[in-house]
């Protein structure tokens, strides 16, 4: 099977990342240019000439053709890094007398950022706000960040802009049609302010605030309005403002109801002192914004996503003061409990997490022990299922460190660092189980919501793990109860993979019913803002399921695997019948992730080792495998299972060729 294709992005500095998400290193500028030269054509060929004129336009180098040549080389080496020699290139193409980029619309953020927004325009109110909360998100920077000013990136750069600020305005009024005016009014202030000769933001806002009950403020945003047209640009506010201004003071029917929510009602009437009060540039505004973004991380939909971008800006205009210690309370105060192991977005999390290094370093020796608590509990958590020794080192650091204060929200913060790095080898759920249970008893005692949900989710995904079904039910339990109290919604994703689980595990119900609950889990995760965990999780509950009752592996050839292809694809070669290029996918596979699904993943590669009599990869999971014996593979995730590792284990001791009998005999039991 090919692999996944690389993806690039140039909705901020161009870069390019392999199939698992990590950044493709693309060398030196000339080469960044060259791939971003051919990607503003869009597939369409660039001769060389024109190559050589966009990057040296006053005085090329003598062999500047060759230089050129020299650059898509190790393009080609970086991008296809597999492609044997001499075979043609399937991305970036020789075509007559220049180059292509023929690469796929999916694969790169521009052209799928076009497509998400002219696509929103047809979707329902609720589906535009999710598709383009997200789509915004995937903006880096200004398109084409360092090439924005050369002559051949120039116009698709600010077409780009234009296009962002239309998306901005485009959720703005789905926000609105959702009855969220509250909403569109925080984003647009921030919008129409960066952009004041927009006329269509000072609309949309001024309508939002009217929608909330806010009619002055509405109207005083259409007079502003009008005074900085006529002052700056001599000009008179367009009909569309006009309208609105006369719709809004005979309070017309077709704006829509005025909303009157005591909650919302205040928040405006806060905020609206807040701005007045405090100084644009004071920094208890980036304090502030902080505390935000953590309860905004929790709202679910489009809140994770968006906590997570801001948060970074955050940290940036913090660093940019130059005052270490503001950071390490901007960084410190994203203390959001995170309870899956993978990231949602690798390259956001390593800035934060460099950031936070250099704030560490840069703080005083002597004192500030729960800043620095706080920001190696960051590290930790921000560096999860990485083989680095810097995460666990980091996570017993933030919790003797906390352990020492009488913070109990700070040890909480640390605790969820510990679990996040007790992932070093298999078999570890009664450490995690011991730390769920450490969070619920401090969170609980101390009106620790959030991570008294944590806890219970940690002792649900351990207690599972550890076939205590019983045990995990009550777990799930209280998280719901506890989420339904907080509004915490985003705990429902995980309860809800928790039944399909449980269906699953106890075997008392047919895989069609099985597989059909874990399709209705999978809906769950539709605009929860987690891709780290979204991303080919279906297909691999599917394949384990298949796998555990020796089923065909019947999948769609496009089926998207995610971060989970390399231990799916032997096994799926094999059922296609092709031995040897399933014996290469599996030399090739890695060892899984230091992470919640690591025995399921390890158990995978047995299943292929043993058909294929790898002695050697069987001698590795075996290894690997043997300290969770006493655990149901992939079950400590809390969302899916392979069965009980010591199964596994038994075949891993049996010789390949009595493995392989057994299995094809249940195949001809169950008549496939």
């Amino acid at each position: 099977m090919e692999g996944v294709e690389p993806a690039f992005g140039v909705l901020g500095p161009v870069a390019a990342w392999d199939g698992n998400g990590n950044a493709i290193a693309l060398k030196g500028p000339r080469h960044r240019s060259v791939l971003a030269r051919l990607i503003v054509a869009r597939g369409r060929v660039v001769p060389v000439s024109r190559l050589v004129e966009d990057l040296w336009p006053d005085d090329p180098p003598a062999d500047a053709v060759g230089a050129v040549r020299t650059f898509v080389a190790a393009l080609r080496r970086a991008l296809e890094p597999d492609r044997p020699p001499r075979s043609p290139a399937r991305l970036l193409v020789t075509d007559g007398p220049g180059y292509a980029l023929r690469a796929a619309t999916d694969t790169v953020d521009a052209w799928r950022f076009e497509q998400t927004v002219a696509a929103a325009t047809t979707l329902p109110a609720e589906d535009t706000a999710v598709r383009l909360e997200e789509a915004l998100g995937w903006w880096r920077g200004p398109a084409y960040a360092e090439f924005a000013d050369q002559p051949w990136a120039r116009a698709e750069s600010r077409r780009l802009a234009e296009l962002r600020l239309h998306a901005v305005e485009l959720h703005a009024e789905a926000l609105l049609a959702l009855g969220l005016a509250d909403w569109a009014a925080a984003d647009l202030r921030a919008h129409s302010a960066e952009h004041p000769w927009r006329e269509n933001a000072w609309r949309l806002l001024a309508l939002a605030l009217y929608r909330t009950g806010r009619q002055a403020d509405a109207l005083d945003v259409l007079r502003r309005a009008r005074a900085l047209l006529a002052e700056q640009l001599g000009i008179d506010p367009g009909p569309g403002l006009r309208a609105l201004e006369a719709d809004i003071l005979h309070q017309a029917d077709h704006l829509g109801q005025a909303l009157d929510h005591p909650a919302g009602r205040l928040w405006e009437q806060v905020t609206a002192a807040y701005d007045r009060t405090v100084a644009p540039d004071a920094r208890a505004r980036l304090e502030s914004t902080a505390g935000l973004l953590r309860t905004l991380a929790v709202t679910g939909g489009s809140g994770l996503p968006a906590a997570r971008e801001h948060r970074l800006s955050a940290i940036v205009a913090a660093e940019e003061l130059g005052d270490p210690e503001l950071t390490a309370r901007v960084i410190g105060a994203y203390d959001v409990p995170a309870i899956w192991t993978r990231l949602d977005d690798p390259e956001r999390t390593a800035r934060v997490v460099a950031a936070a290094e250099r704030t560490l370093t840069a703080l005083p020796a002597e004192g500030h022990e729960p800043a620095k608590a706080r920001l190696l509990a960051t590290i930790a958590l921000e560096s999860r299922g990485t083989p680095l020794a810097r995460g666990p080192q980091a996570a017993r650091q933030a919790e003797e460190i906390a352990r020492g204060l009488d913070d109990p929200a700070l040890l909480a913060f640390a605790l969820n660092a510990a679990f996040m790095q007790c992932f070093d080898r298999t078999g570890l759920a009664p450490r995690r189980d011991g730390i769920g249970a450490q969070l619920v008893a401090l969170s609980a005692r101390h009106g620790l919501a959030t991570f008294e949900i944590l806890g219970h989710l940690v002792r649900l995904q351990a207690r599972s793990a550890l076939g205590d079904f019983t045990a995990a039910d009550g777990h799930a339990a209280a998280a719901d109860e506890l989420a339904v109290r907080h509004q915490a919604p985003l705990v429902g994703v995980f309860t809800g993979w928790y039944a399909a689980l449980r269906l699953d595990a106890t075997g008392r119900a047919p895989v069609t019913e099985v597989e059909a609950a874990y399709r209705d889990a999978a809906t769950l995760l539709d605009g929860a803002g987690m891709p780290g965990l979204s991303h080919g999780l279906l297909p691999l509950a599917l394949l384990c399921l298949r796998v555990r009752h020796a089923l065909p592996l019947r999948f769609d050839a496009h089926t998207d695997w995610g971060p989970y292809a390399p231990w799916a694809h032997p096994l799926l070669l094999l059922d296609q019948g092709h031995r040897p290029e399933a014996a290469e996918a599996l030399r090739a596979t890695p060892d899984p992730p230091r992470d919640l699904l690591q025995e399921a993943l390890w158990c995978l590669t047995a299943r292929a080792a043993l058909t294929l009599g790898d002695r050697h990869t069987m001698a590795r999971a075996r290894t690997a495998l043997t300290p969770a014996a006493n655990e149901l593979a992939g079950a400590g995730s809390g969302l899916l299972t392979l069965g009980p590792v010591s199964a596994h284990l038994a075949d891993l001791a049996d010789t390949p060729g009595r493995t392989r009998e057994r299995f094809d005999e249940t195949r001809r039991r169950t008549g496939e």
